[in-house]
């Protein structure tokens, strides 16, 4: 006969937890270095701040390839950042969805907007 000792935890949820601390943290240093790394192209050059400055340093391909990423890993966080904040204080479901979705239309008119800008120059 076995003996039970208390009940079984029952663990719920979509089970995010450590997958989404590790992206969030992950896209955080990858928006910290492209931080660093144009403060310090615009440190090195020394022509005055102006858009024929910023435009040149956006006019390279690698620098369009690594701005599309890290606009990319900056969309991942705030969607992982404002979804968990829909899932611990909405409680409606429909509203919370409502939120979601509204949520990730916005995210994604974000970055329609800002590839159109970054191709632009």
């Amino acid at each position: 006969m076995a003996v039970n000792y208390g009940s079984k935890r029952v663990v719920v949820g979509a089970h995010y937890g450590l997958r989404d601390w590790l992206a969030q943290r992950i896209t955080a240093v990858l928006m910290a270095l492209f931080t660093v790394l144009l403060l310090a192209q615009v440190l090195i050059t020394k022509r005055p701040l102006g858009y024929e400055l910023w435009a040149s340093i956006f006019s390279a391909q690698w620098m369009k390839a690594i701005t599309f990423t890290v606009i990319i890993a900056l969309l991942y966080h705030a969607w992982v950042g404002i979804r968990d904040i829909w899932m611990d204080y909405i409680k409606s479901v429909s509203l919370r969805l409502s939120l979601q979705v509204f949520s990730i239309v916005w995210l994604v008119g974000c970055a329609g907007w800002a590839i159109q800008v970054l191709w632009r120059l």
